[in-house]
């Protein structure tokens, strides 16, 4: 007799920007590992297309931060959200899965609601942060929130909202197991060549911020400390920004793209300036002592000041509950200000001892549950919702 396959769920996943979509690839393969025949559509970018999602339309359109920075971007915004809609009504996924990028996912997730597929959002909004008021909105909006934190179980428990803590993905990069001597004869370094690591974001409208800064920085940096090579991993979104950036800065830089080369030039690195965010938690599992500097429009920094409840913007330093990295923000991020604070970290060895021991404690934290792999924690939380709605 034929054995026919099991029913194959679909599940509808969406990433909005680069770090979601590698997030997305490690759960799509976590999920397949335990159900061949679980099938995907969606929005995701070249790492989730890598595990067979066919994008619904690409998601660079997706990636913009700022308050200010995204009304111009508000029309085509609204097109791609009734496009996605449209595609889920058409497919009826039995489940639909949405990865940080809170802007648009809360939305897409409010507008199917009531259509009867289970909601399950993954990386939690940061209204811990700031307004926190936010959280009562989120009632209804999703059947499970997956977080990276280990606080945030409890505060979206307090409010009645079904979370589950699955452990950071940072701890599966691999940022630790970079080969600085291999970097360094990839790309004909010297031995004696000081690599200074400098990270300006994921998103188009970010880059541009950091990186006139980083070049400017660079020419100070160039009396004192000739023999600085720096070196700027970025997402291929914004490979071809960051290049024509970085045309006219005085040090010709290294742009990394692939993501073991830049594992690699994290071992070769002596110190790092990068913006907030998980990169702080990619530097502090390779090692690297860093700081944490960032600018926006005046008018978004203005009002962020306004709204923000916590005291720290570096992911490193709120896990921490200390300031173990320094933060250079707006009018600190100052070509003068990030010159002096990139030769202490080269030339102080009591400050990258100090920053590395309090990255261990930061990173031990991050574990997920009983030590399993944070994308398994959360393909299992999935696979939970699936089997009890009845798929196996």
């Amino acid at each position: 007799m034929l054995e026919l396959p099991p029913p194959s769920p679909l599940v509808w996943i969406l990433a909005g920007e680069a770090s979601g979509d590698v997030l997305g690839a490690r759960l799509m393969h976590a999920l397949r590992a335990r159900n061949p025949y679980i099938r995907f559509a969606g929005v995701g970018g070249t790492r989730m297309a890598q595990e067979g999602l066919a994008s619904l339309f690409p998601m660079r359109d997706l990636a913009v931060m700022g308050l200010v920075e995204i009304l111009p971007r508000v029309r085509q915004l609204s097109r791609r959200l009734n496009q996605a809609v449209a595609d889920i009504v058409a497919q009826k996924p039995d489940l639909v899965i949405t990865i940080d990028s809170p802007g648009f996912a809360l939305r897409l997730l409010r507008r199917i609601a009531g259509m009867g597929m289970l909601r399950v959002h993954y990386v939690a909004p940061q209204v811990w942060a700031w307004r926190q008021k936010r959280v009562r909105k989120f009632p209804g909006l999703w059947d499970e929130l997956l977080c990276l934190l280990p606080f945030e179980e409890e505060f979206f428990g307090r409010h009645s909202l079904k979370t589950r803590f699955v452990g950071h993905p940072v701890l599966q990069s691999g940022a630790q197991e970079g080969d600085a001597a291999r970097f360094r004869a990839r790309h004909g370094l010297a031995d004696n060549a000081r690599v200074l690591v400098l990270m300006p974001g994921s998103r188009r409208s970010e880059v541009p911020r950091l990186l006139p800064v980083f070049g400017q920085m660079l020419a100070l940096l160039r009396t004192s400390m000739p023999d600085v090579v720096p070196v700027v991993p970025v997402s291929p979104v914004v490979a071809a920004t960051v290049e024509q950036a970085v045309h006219n800065w005085p040090v010709r830089p290294i742009v990394v793209t692939d993501v073991d080369d830049k594992h690699d030039a994290f071992a070769a690195a002596g110190a790092a300036l990068t913006k907030s965010g998980t990169s702080t938690l990619e530097l502090a599992l390779a090692g690297v002592p860093m700081a944490v500097t960032y600018r926006v429009n005046p008018l978004t920094a203005f009002m962020a000041r306004r709204l923000i409840r916590v005291p720290y913007v570096a992911m490193v330093n709120l896990l921490a509950g200390r300031a173990i990295v320094p933060e250079l923000l707006q009018e600190n991020c100052a070509p003068d200000v990030l010159a002096r604070e990139v030769q202490a970290l080269f030339e102080n060895p009591t400050v990258a001892q100090a920053q590395k021991a309090a990255f261990a404690t930061v990173l031990h934290g991050l574990e997920g549950p009983g030590g399993s792999l944070p994308a398994d924690a959360a393909a299992s939380a999935v696979l939970d919702l699936l089997a009890a709605r009845g798929q196996p």
